[in-house]
């Protein structure tokens, strides 16, 4: 897997590696090692979660508030969404600024969103 810092750096795409052929396909599609090293530092996740979207649907931007903020790794299995991190963060130097990123089933794309950020 490799790991790409966007236009607002704090926030991270990740690309699994996968292996597909006639059958079917293999990814990894996490590693607590790789994105530690990455990121220099340690992020423990602690909570999965998983939703579902009909074709069309717009959903709203949502963020926790501290000490309730959570750093999310958002992943598609199923169909494609726009997904789009804004930096919230009151004093940071891309306060109010944001990234886009299609992530779907076919690329396996991942997007990476810190704590303090709206997604």
């Amino acid at each position: 897997m490799t790991f790409e810092r966007l236009v607002i750096e704090d926030v991270v795409l990740i690309k699994p590696k996968v292996y597909a052929d006639d059958r079917g396909y293999f990814s990894e599609t996490f590693r607590q090692d790789k994105l530690d090293e990455f990121l220099g530092f340690k992020i423990n996740f602690c909570q999965d979660n998983e939703s579902m979207s009909s074709k069309g649907v717009l959903r709203g931007l949502h963020y926790q508030i501290p000490p309730f903020a959570q750093t999310k790794l958002v992943m598609v299995i199923n169909g494609s969404v726009l997904d789009f991190a804004i930096d919230i963060r009151v004093g940071s130097p891309t306060f109010g600024k944001y990234v886009g990123v299609e992530l779907n089933s076919k690329n396996k794309h991942q997007l990476l969103v810190p704590r303090g950020f709206a997604h």
